[in-house]
């Protein structure tokens, strides 16, 4: 067997067993065909079983369907031999039936006990595809294969798995009471931008400068304006007395003016 289909027959066995308790050694329902087809292909039933449904097996067939293979004759010996050394199921039918119908009393409305049915009948498997939690497995091209599970064992184990998460009846009687007609509405309407991913506004703060209390500007009076002219003190010190002359600059000797040229 290729490994991607064994590792999809393992997923697929994996689920039946959490979802509907089947668990190893797997029962194998066998009928008559299936039995008869691995003599004349030369087939060993229990181990290609073993390795399609990826653990140990318990193949077991009815009573019906041996007396299926008794109706053959002779030249189904072989058959009859490879049905008996598997487990006899008991079947209760008093009177023999036809194999397909056996198989589908055995598995019943709900498969309880987790039969997997190994069957080459058609109709056979198109009733126990109605049937939840069925694994069916079936000789295509003297290669076995698993079927894939029917609609109505992924609706099943899709309710299942809802059920399961819903509150017990002892978890229910310790939730708070909420009448199921008025449900807790939430607000709609604009939401707002994530306070993380918000860039914080960062308040600007103008520089003050803070005056010296041993400048002369900290002793000007309030009432100078801003844009006036102040006049330094040091210019009234050394302003001239009335009546005086203004003292002249002296001028350096190099910094004498032009030279006259006498005509």
């Amino acid at each position: 067997m290729r490994q991607k289909r064994a590792k999809t027959y393992r997923k697929l066995m994996s689920s039946y067993c959490l979802s509907f308790g089947f668990r190893q050694p797997y029962q194998v329902l066998v009928d008559s065909d299936m039995c008869r087809l691995a003599t004349e292909s030369r087939v060993d039933l229990h181990k290609q079983l073993s390795t399609v449904l990826q653990g140990d097996i318990k193949p077991m067939i009815t009573q019906c369907c041996i007396h299926e293979l008794y109706l053959l004759g002779k030249s189904q010996q072989a058959a009859v031999d490879l049905a008996k050394s598997f487990e006899r199921r008991k079947c209760n039918h008093r009177e023999v039936v036809p194999g397909d119908e056996c198989l589908a009393s055995v598995v019943g409305d709900s498969n309880k006990h987790r039969y997997v049915i190994a069957t080459q009948s058609t109709s056979l498997r198109a009733k126990l595809r109605l049937i939840p939690a069925v694994p069916i497995v079936h000789i295509n091209r003297a290669v076995m294969v698993l079927e894939p599970p029917s609609d109505i064992t992924l609706k099943t184990k899709q309710q299942n798995e809802e059920q399961a998460l819903e509150p017990s009846v002892a978890e229910r009687a310790t939730l708070p009471s909420q009448s199921p007609s008025d449900p807790p509405r939430r607000k709609k309407g604009p939401k707002g931008p994530n306070s993380l991913s918000v860039k914080k506004k960062t308040k600007t703060i103008l520089p003050q400068t803070i005056p010296n209390p041993s400048s002369k500007l900290f002793n000007l009076p309030v009432d100078i304006a801003m844009g006036e002219k102040r006049k330094r003190e040091d210019e009234e010190d050394t302003a001239p007395a009335p009546g005086t002359r203004k003292r002249k600059r002296r001028r350096k000797p190099g910094n004498q003016g032009p030279l006259k040229l006498e005509a």
